[in-house]
């Protein structure tokens, strides 16, 4: 029986093989089957599905058309299922497997980090990532891996544990391909920057740790607050850590930022977004919605009676049919 692997790296490729990501044989034969990737970086924008939507009229017309036949019927009742996390013979990378291709689309961000001393850095993407607050601006990563043993944890949450402090470079399609090179299983002393071939620019202002030179936005970060998360798979082992951050300044490509510092132009940024399995999403395309107000919008509370009141009878018609 061969001994359970021990190291972040052995892990992380034990898992990788249970998982079977990449869904393709021999992918390259696949990628060169492709439409080349068009280098155009206009953004453009579009109407919603259906402009003419109005207030308590639930779902639009997508929930009962096709791409090609789009369709003006009341949306037909759906049928669910309901998975158990934890049942008996479920392997937990199928849980895995299922929420990346669900939680989509998921902002991407490659984690600087270096050692205290110097000597060791790393370079790390992360999906389980997300910007949760403005005053102060604060950020959470999700590491699927304990922070003790210091050998079965992830080089980057072991680096920002020991220093308090990261970057986060925010990726995007002109470095996509270095990026990606960053999540291989390497070694704790093998540098992702060597690997990515990305440059690492030492003039950041409150931390030690570089940013990208070819990301467009990328933010210094501070550790905020580090939380374990037991296995509910393999009870008694830890299976994931939470880390919060706090960003102390924000870089920014000149050319991608307007006047008032406050906007990203997307055309120039040219962000990317993690989809299921090894399928990265590019963002070319986008509408806008007002934000509603109560009083002008929806009438007030006279107005909220009228669709509570259309709703009750919907409802009922429903649990009639």
């Amino acid at each position: 029986m061969a001994p359970e692997p021990q190291t972040a790296a052995e892990k992380t490729a034990a898992f990788e093989k249970v998982l079977g990501r990449n869904p393709h044989g021999n992918f390259k034969e696949i990628e060169a089957s492709r439409p080349a990737f068009d280098p155009s970086p206009k953004f453009t924008y579009v109407q919603t599905p259906q402009p003419s939507w109005t207030f308590g009229s639930g779902a639009n017309h997508l929930a009962t058309s096709s791409p090609d036949q789009p369709s003006t019927e009341e949306p037909k009742e759906t049928k669910h299922i309901v998975i158990d996390p934890y049942s008996a013979g479920r392997p937990s990378p199928f849980n895995y497997k299922l929420l990346i291709s669900a939680i989509v689309p998921r902002p991407l961000a490659l984690v600087s980090t270096r050692s205290a001393d110097g000597s060791v850095e790393n370079l790390a993407p992360f999906s389980y990532f997300q910007v949760i607050a403005h005053d102060p601006p604060l950020f959470t990563l999700g590491f699927v891996s304990p922070l003790s043993p210091s050998s079965a944890a992830k080089d980057s949450l072991r680096l920002l544990h020991e220093t308090g402090e990261c970057v986060i470079n925010i990726m995007s399609s002109p470095f996509i391909e270095a990026a990606n090179a960053c999540s291989i299983n390497s070694p704790l002393g093998v540098s992702e920057w060597v690997v990515s071939g990305l440059t690492p620019v030492y003039d950041c202002e409150t931390v030690k740790s570089p940013r990208a030179k070819e990301a467009c936005f990328a933010v210094e970060c501070k550790l905020v607050h580090v939380k374990e998360f037991e296995s509910r798979s393999k009870p008694g082992q830890t299976s994931t850590t939470l880390v919060v951050v706090e960003g102390t300044r924000f870089w920014v490509d000149e050319k991608a930022i307007n006047e008032d510092k406050n906007l990203m132009d997307l055309e120039v940024y040219r962000p990317l977004a993690r989809m299921a399995g090894i399928t990265y999403g590019v963002v070319r395309e986008g509408l806008e919605l007002q934000r509603p107000d109560f009083e002008r919008d929806v009438g007030g509370w006279e107005g909220y009676e009228k669709l509570k009141k259309g709703q009750e009878e919907r409802l009922k018609g429903e649990k009639k049919e």
